[in-house]
């Protein structure tokens, strides 16, 4: 009997026979071309979504608990046109850091998303707000060598590995533990091209290709730099902790340790009591999340105060989606006659717009004050996001009008919410935008409520009439009509970008 060695035996297929039994195999064996390009497409397509998806590293998406806020004051930065037009600047919020930096005893913790003197453009003098901070740092780790700092940032600061930041290493050299985060843990925003990055691009050589402009100031970086930026996530937070004689005080800002950025419009809450502790834990997740050691409170004084009076303000803290959920829960509770004022630098989100419209509807008195979105240090912007989004607003009838910016940025982030005697506000470092608001940028703010009255809440309630109708000579707004853009196209692009994270907002 002579050995079989094909299908007609009907007991063992030979290798051309296996496209009958085997499912998909056939097509291999006619166009391995076309299953190599759709298994590529599909293995492009599962990362994107594996990685838009995946489970958050433990410790983010915090919503804390209202805890008495103790010690409490609003900060701002201002910078506007007097009556001869001369340009003047008003700052309260870096001062004030230096100060506890100054102060602190036994721990210091940082976390600032921008901290280097990059200018890109810019022409106007501005304050070097890095340095600053540097040099106040060391002198303290020099005047107090048991003084435990962190200092945790984002990779921006290096251009993702493609330059070094002098100012990084001079921390480390005094002592301060530096933690760059560790972004790859994070969710994707922009899937359709961070799936591309992680399957191949992620482990280009950096000494492969050329030496490209730095997009952010001086130098040249490795075009591997240039690959992950285009991922657009970031460590956004900009908080301040500091031991001050075994009181921990927290300062959670809109602002950045950045030399480009010293002359824009910020806001902060300075606080103590026990939502500093939570927010210190909020910061240890980071540290773990980056494989850094994580810094430890020291003793809880047995003098802090548990429950506030029922005429105290209370703060929690709100990381990453939890600040939206928060946001839109203030906006949809806001009543007829209620006062809802905004005040942001970007302003995207399909939810909070929305929600606007929504109150506005209602009868809620409304006041929304936005950047134009026309200046990036130095060079000219669209728009986009902010200018498509106020048209929806002024469509829906809410009240809009444009920060004055004169080169320097509008960029608050607060929201607030009065109703009779009480009041709310969140602020900190989000703007309200997909990226910020969806679990995909590390970002952190606060909500503090209490009596409308408490001098806290006045502050902010004076900051957003001064800005709103330009008091005591300072040009700090203009109507909704100065930048008022109608254009289809830039709200196809505001939509568009706003969806797939193909944008920098």
């Amino acid at each position: 009997m002579g050995r079989t060695d094909n299908n007609e035996s009907g007991t063992r297929p030979g290798f051309r026979g296996l496209g009958a039994w085997i499912p998909g195999l056939a097509l291999v064996q006619r166009s391995p071309g076309r299953v190599i390009v759709f298994g590529g497409l599909g293995l492009w397509l599962a990362t994107g979504l594996m990685h838009r998806i995946k489970p958050l590293p433990a410790g983010l998406d915090h919503m804390g608990s209202y805890a008495p806020a103790g010690e409490v004051a609003f900060l701002r930065d201002v910078t506007w046109l007097d009556g001869e037009g001369r340009r003047q600047v008003d700052q309260q919020i870096f001062d004030r850091v230096l100060e506890l930096v100054g102060q602190a005893e036994s721990l210091l913790v940082l976390d600032q998303f921008l901290f280097n003197d990059y200018l890109g453009s810019a022409t106007n003098a501005l304050r070097p707000l890095s340095r600053e901070l540097t040099e106040a740092i060391v002198r303290r780790r020099r005047e107090r060598p048991d003084l435990e700092c962190w200092f945790i940032t984002d990779p921006i600061n290096t251009v993702y590995g493609g330059q070094e930041s002098a100012l990084l290493e001079r921390l480390r050299r005094a002592g301060v533990v530096v933690v760059p985060t560790r972004l790859t843990r994070l969710r994707d925003s922009n899937p359709l091209y961070s799936a591309l990055w992680r399957l191949g691009l992620r482990v280009w050589p950096r000494r492969w290709g050329p030496m490209l402009p730095n997009p952010f100031g001086r130098g040249r970086v490795p075009l591997a730099s240039v690959f992950e930026l285009l991922n657009f996530k970031a460590n956004h937070r900009k908080t301040v902790i500091a031991d001050r004689g075994g009181v921990l005080t927290a300062l959670v800002s809109s602002a950045n340790p950045h030399d480009g950025s010293s002359a824009h419009h910020n806001v902060a809450l300075e606080f103590t009591g026990p939502a500093v502790r939570d927010l210190l834990a909020t910061e240890a997740a980071v540290c773990a999340l980056s494989g850094q050691p994580v810094p430890e409170p020291p003793p809880a004084p047995a003098s802090e105060p548990r429950a506030a009076a029922a005429d105290a303000p209370e703060v929690r803290v709100l990381t990453e989606n939890a600040i939206e959920r928060a946001v839109l829960d203030l906006i949809r509770g806001a009543q007829a006659g209620e006062e809802l004022d905004l005040a942001m630098f970007y302003l995207s989100s399909r939810p909070v717009v929305r929600a606007l419209a929504g109150a506005q509807r209602r009868g809620v008195r409304l006041r929304v004050l936005l950047d134009p979105n026309k200046d990036a240090f130095g060079r000219e912007k669209n728009g986009v996001p902010n200018r498509p989004a106020a048209a929806e607003l002024v469509r829906a009838g809410v009240p809009v009008r444009w920060a004055a910016t004169h080169g320097e940025q509008f960029h608050s982030k607060i929201i607030r919410h009065r109703a009779a005697d009480r009041e709310s506000a969140i602020l900190g470092s989000a703007n309200y935008t997909r990226r910020n608001l969806g679990n995909f940028n590390l970002e952190t703010c606060v909500q503090l409520r209490g009596p409308a009255e408490a001098p806290v809440f006045r502050d902010m309630k004076h900051t957003m009439d001064r800005a709103w109708v330009n008091t005591d000579s300072r040009i700090l707004s203009t109507d909704y009509a100065e930048y008022a853009d109608s254009s289809c196209l830039h709200a196809l692009l505001y939509r568009i970008q706003e969806a797939t994270g193909l944008s920098t907002f």
